[in-house]
């Protein structure tokens, strides 16, 4: 499966922005989506991810609340709502797919579990 993010952009503190996450090649419902995030000079972090039927979503307990994450199948489509943004959420976004996830389980919060990712989509959060 080949992901294309999109979506980023510079924001002020505050506000909200909404990442797309296209899917193709294989459809995307195949796979538990994930995102994550890497910052300058820091590792790359889980963000958020979802379950294959998009009904199960599992966030960081620090960012639960102001992101969430959604699916449309019909679409090959995975969206990142992020709202109240922060200077401190500034990074490159990530959209990930992992294979051999359980249909309704969307516990999958560490990089090596996913196998395909996205080229990133830089979020810049002005404070």
């Amino acid at each position: 499966v080949q992901l294309q993010a999109s979506g980023g952009g510079l924001v002020q503190a505050g506000g909200s922005l909404r990442l797309s996450c296209a899917a193709s090649g294989r459809t995307a419902s195949s796979y538990a989506m994930g995102w994550f995030r890497q910052a300058l000079g820091k590792e790359r972090e889980f963000v958020a991810s979802v379950s294959r039927s998009g009904g199960d979503t599992y966030y960081p307990d620090s960012l639960r609340g102001r992101f969430t994450i959604s699916r449309d199948n019909a679409k090959n489509t995975v969206y990142l709502q992020m709202n109240n943004l922060k200077p401190e959420d500034t990074a490159v976004y990530y959209c990930a797919a992992r294979p051999n996830s359980i249909y309704s389980s969307a516990y999958y919060g560490t990089l090596r579990e996913y196998k395909f990712w996205g080229q990133g989509t830089q979020v810049t959060v002005s404070s």
